[in-house]
């Protein structure tokens, strides 16, 4: 049987990591809520997700040759999975249909072509809100984003140019009517730029 090595990744500045068993671990990161996209100062395209709240999962795929694919488990108690998504050779994918103010638990584990599976990814749990994003870019091409989320809870907005690498722009906290709005004010120094939420701790 051939081992597949580990991937690497990290959610937040938090590295993730481990082996298991003689499949390496599958690294997890769980980008939650909703991702935006602008592609220049001049388009501003938003991502709505509906009523029943999902969850986005991005791992770093294993170097390894031998990983046919990727199960996503998860559930509402640490470490007891009532759920589990299987998928192929991607390296991420949307869990929906979760209920908002639930805390829900994932981990993902790779699988060879004899169908071997690896342990446990470590742990990452995610409590969907209102994940509503809207951007709107002003004449001086800053980027005015108005978000939906929990009441009274704490929101990192995120930002990226390619995907690769995420800065924490400002940190947001949802008011009585669990929205609030944040201006990216370097905006205009990027030619494409992308966002995210995520709850914080």
């Amino acid at each position: 049987m051939q081992i597949i090595s580990r991937p690497t990744v990290s959610c937040g500045g938090n590295a993730l990591s481990g082996l298991s068993r003689s499949m390496g671990r599958t690294g997890l990161l769980v980008c939650i809520g909703v991702l935006a996209a602008l592609h220049n100062p001049g388009q501003a395209r938003g991502v709505i997700v509906p009523s029943q709240y999902g969850a986005v999962l991005n791992w770093n795929p294993s170097p390894s040759p031998g990983v046919a694919g990727y199960r996503i488990y998860y559930g509402k108690a640490s470490r007891n999975y009532t759920s589990s998504v299987v998928l192929g050779n991607v390296a991420t994918n949307t869990v929906s249909s979760l209920t908002s103010g639930v805390t829900y638990f994932f981990a993902v584990t790779a699988y060879d072509t004899n169908g071997m599976e690896s342990g446990f990814s470590n742990e990452s749990t995610f409590v969907p809100g209102v994940p509503t994003l809207q951007i709107r870019t002003t004449p001086t091409q800053q980027h005015s984003l108005t978000m939906s989320g929990l009441i009274g809870r704490s929101y990192d907005v995120q930002a990226t140019p390619d995907f690769q690498s995420w800065t924490v722009i400002g940190t947001v906290t949802m008011g009585t009517g669990g929205s609030s709005n944040f201006t990216d004010t370097n905006a205009a120094s990027f030619s494409q730029r992308f966002y995210r939420t995520q709850l914080k701790p």
